[in-house]
């Protein structure tokens, strides 16, 4: 049985936690896999860096648009997975041994499973079949969250994989069913479309990304049908596994839906109905990219005293749970599951717990979540931040709306551009920038500016007017933008 000051369960952004301010304090990490969370190991990270070589391979392969004789083969995916993970491994063991290494002498390190017995306290199934008993004066729970398995009939009796285990297949499958159409399904879905696998994605809705801008959502299904053999409207009614194929196409890390490992190269079929009509998709690597659900079952919350709803822990503004002395944040706790966010909270969690110990330490801190923005790095990219037009509208708001082509630019006609564009939601009397929504190249770069723009609450004529936009540069899509509204 081991007391600490503080235990914090999870280590990804909650890694950043302890400090020289916690130099005096005990401090207790628990870790069930590998350091670093879901962003480094098996999330943003590693799926941008995917992405971007993917980015490369659809230049080189719509090169001749623009003049240039140039053709796409194939893609070592070996050397490709090589350079990414060649980078993040060492990361995650690095931050590993730095909490277990002599540097940290006032904190220890638990491997293992942590669920809550009584209050404050926590029993740790270490990865050597050992229990730990930890409890804390302050308890921080940063589990985050982990794919969503929809409960398809015959899909828990075959071998699948998530975006925690399909970017370390040991080769390019020459086809892929992706079920699910969000963002998780659409920059996967991409990545391997632009490397020379065939794409087959199953969704529900008719539109993906069904959560941005209708404008946007639409422009993205049609922009996607390049990349994807789309089976829209879709309700999947079974799932089976087929003949073997050739050793490697699925890889060493495909697993049912209980988690345990599972056979190696199996063909698939997932069976749907659309329109009434019943229809098959057969492909050589199945993935699952139906969301996430946080982790907040697997923590015997009850036990803790720590209410939760559905899995995701309940915290007030200060990200103190029902229990006092618990406290949680990130994918665990919030309904938008983004790094960016979780980095925030951390840092305002973080400064909360000196306060909770020395009122001194000044007033607790909020993280103010209206003005969180996102992205979806696919083809074409998706960046957006605020209200949707129809979200505007529902909430009986007066406003203008904008919506400017990147080919109305210079630098959109230089890029051959006649399907992207920014969108500008403003309310029509306060003049205040709404929501902001854009598609294309750069997206997430060029929407930075409006995001700056909000946050401080600049009217989108001060926007507009009030400083220089460099010509003929990309950002002249946002000036135009404003300059409508």
């Amino acid at each position: 049985m081991s007391d600490f000051d503080l235990v914090i369960v999870g280590t990804g952004s909650a890694n950043s936690i302890p400090g020289a301010e916690f130099d005096d304090w005990s401090i207790a990490i628990v870790e069930r896999g590998v350091f670093g969370g879901t962003c480094l190991n098996v999330g943003c990270i590693p799926s941008k860096m995917f992405v971007y070589a993917a980015d490369v391979a659809d230049t080189i392969a719509t090169a001749a648009g623009y003049g240039i004789s140039a053709s796409f083969e194939d893609a070592d995916w070996p050397a490709i997975r090589d350079r990414v993970f060649g980078r993040i491994d060492p990361i995650a063991d690095g931050g590993r041994g730095y909490r277990i290494g002599t540097e940290c002498p006032n904190i220890a390190v638990f491997e293992g499973d942590a669920r809550f017995v009584s209050d404050r306290r926590l029993a740790v199934r270490m990865h050597d079949g050992s229990t730990e008993s930890v409890s804390g004066r302050h308890i921080v729970l940063g589990t985050g969250a982990r794919p969503y398995i929809p409960p398809y009939r015959g899909l828990g009796t075959v071998p699948f994989h998530t975006s925690d285990t399909v970017m370390r297949l040991d080769a390019l499958p020459a086809s892929m069913i992706v079920l699910g159409g969000g963002y998780i399904a659409c920059e996967l879905g991409y990545v391997f479309s632009a490397l020379g696998t065939e794409v087959t994605v199953v969704n529900r809705g008719e539109r993906l990304l069904r959560a941005e801008d209708v404008d946007v959502s639409a422009a993205f299904t049609a922009a996607a049908q390049r990349h994807f053999d789309l089976r829209l409207g879709a309700t999947v009614t079974s799932v089976r596994g087929g003949a073997a194929t050739a050793a490697g196409t699925c890889g060493d890390f495909a697993y049912a839906a209980d988690g345990s490992p599972s056979a190696r190269g199996n063909t698939y079929t997932v069976e749907f109905s659309r329109d009434g009509r019943a229809e098959s998709a057969r492909a050589d690597v199945l993935l699952v990219a139906t969301g996430r659900v946080p982790n907040g079952d697997q923590l015997a919350l009850d036990l803790g005293g720590v209410e939760d709803r559905d899995g995701r822990v309940l915290t007030d503004e200060f990200f103190r749970t029902s229990a006092p002395g618990v406290w949680a944040f990130g994918d665990l706790s919030s309904e938008i599951q983004l790094k960016h966010l979780a980095n925030a909270q951390v840092r305002a969690l973080r400064h909360n717990l000196l306060v909770a110990e020395d009122q001194a330490a000044g007033p607790m801190r909020s993280v103010d979540e209206r003005l969180v923005p996102h992205a979806v790095f696919s083809h074409p990219q998706v960046a957006s931040v605020g209200l949707t037009e129809r979200d505007a509208r529902a909430a009986g708001l007066p406003i203008s709306v904008a919506n400017k082509p990147f080919g109305h630019t210079a630098y959109g006609w230089a890029m051959e551009d006649s399907t992207s564009f920014a969108k500008l939601i403003a309310h029509a009397e306060t003049r205040e920038l709404l929501g902001a929504h854009i598609i294309g190249p750069q997206a997430s770069t060029l929407i930075q500016q409006l995001i700056q723009g909000m946050s401080f609450g600049q009217t989108v004529d001060q926007m507009a007017h009030e400083q220089f936009y460099i010509h003929p540069a990309l950002t002249e899509v946002v000036e135009n933008a404003l300059l409508e509204l």
